[in-house]
Parts: structure tokens; sequence; C-alpha cells
């Protein structure tokens, strides 16, 4: 099962990821991760993305999706993968689409969890409050900047997705294990 979870900062995706992974037996890609790896690695796309990095520029579209497909093709992610925190754009659905199709393999779902902003930053404050703001990026500033960037350049991927009926929306104000339980009902529906 390939899939993308899809949401806004704070929503939730990391800990119902956390679940389907276990469940389904998929492994969880992060595209920071992943750089990381190919730099580390010293793969060619790790030695492209190095040079944009040490320049303090933003890797590009093109270089993230192939280390993506690079990383797909690994053995442990034939029973499948999701995709947290990407695509972010237009531009990399698009590419992702491309790429995925060249491998003859499809995304499977798109897990959409809701959440209103108001919501979100009652979670900030409260993650804040609990950990005592030890996370630099527990504050409303910082929330507020990262929701603008996800209405401004990532909430439009969903639209896309949505074009393409794809898109299932859980409720992310409902318990965490009730969220669990719709994802689950959704993927069990997709196999």
């Amino acid at each position: 099962m390939n899939l993308i979870l899809f949401g806004p900062p704070g929503a939730g995706k990391g800990t119902q990821a956390e679940f389907i992974v276990d469940r389904y037996k998929v492994v969880q890609l992060s595209t920071g991760d992943m750089l990381r790896a190919a730099v580390a690695a010293g793969t060619e796309l790790g030695k492209m993305a190095k040079a944009v990095m040490d320049r303090g520029d933003l890797v590009d579209d093109q270089i993230i999706i192939g280390i993506i497909g690079d990383r797909i093709d690994e053995p442990d992610c034939k029973g499948g993968f999701i995709l947290d925190g990407f695509p972010r754009t237009l531009g990399q659905a698009e590419g992702l689409d491309r790429m995925l199709d060249e491998k003859g393999l499809t995304l499977d779902a798109v897990v959409n969890i809701s959440v209103p902003d108001e919501e979100l930053f009652k979670r900030i404050e409260k993650r804040a409050a609990e950990t005592g703001g030890s996370r630099a990026d527990d504050n409303a500033e910082t929330l507020k900047n990262r929701l603008k960037v996800y209405h401004d350049q990532t909430a439009p991927v969903l639209a896309y997705y949505e074009k393409k009926n794809m898109v299932d929306t859980v409720d992310g104000l409902q318990a965490i294990d009730q969220v669990t339980a719709n994802i689950v009902t959704i993927l069990d529906g997709k196999r």
C-alpha cells in the first residue's frame, strides 16, 4: 500500500503514521531523512543535493523526486510506503505521479487529517505548556507562518488529488484512537 498522509502542521500526521507503519508494515518516508541519507551515502543525487544545500538554497523538486524514487526501489519499500509531508507543492505532486507511473506504481490512498486552524493553535499552546516550550516551533508565531505556507502552497495539492477522486478526509478533532480507527477503515477498504 502506497499512500500520502496529508494535513496541516499539528494535525497528528506523525502520530497516525506510527500506527499505519505498525499495522500495514509499510515504510514511512521523510524527505528530510532521505536527503540527509543520500548526502551521507554520496549518491549522485545526494551530491547534487549537497551542493544546493551548501549554497543555502532549497533542493529542487527534480532532485527530491529522484531521491524518493531511489528510496522506494529499496527492498523494504516493496510492501508499500507512506509519504508524510510530501508533496508540498503542485509541481511535486505532478512529478511524483510521473515518477510512480514510470515505475509502474500507484498511490492507493491520500488520507487528509482535517483540523481547523483555531484547534491547531490550542494544540500548540497545550504542547508548549506540557513540555515547557522545549520545541522551538511550539509557539503561535511559528505556527502562523507554517500555516500560511501550508494554505498558500500545500493546500492546492489536496485539490489536485481531490480532482482525481483520491482523497479521503478524516476529522482530526476526534480522539486519537478514533482518528486511527477511521484511517484503518479507509485503508482496509483500499486493499
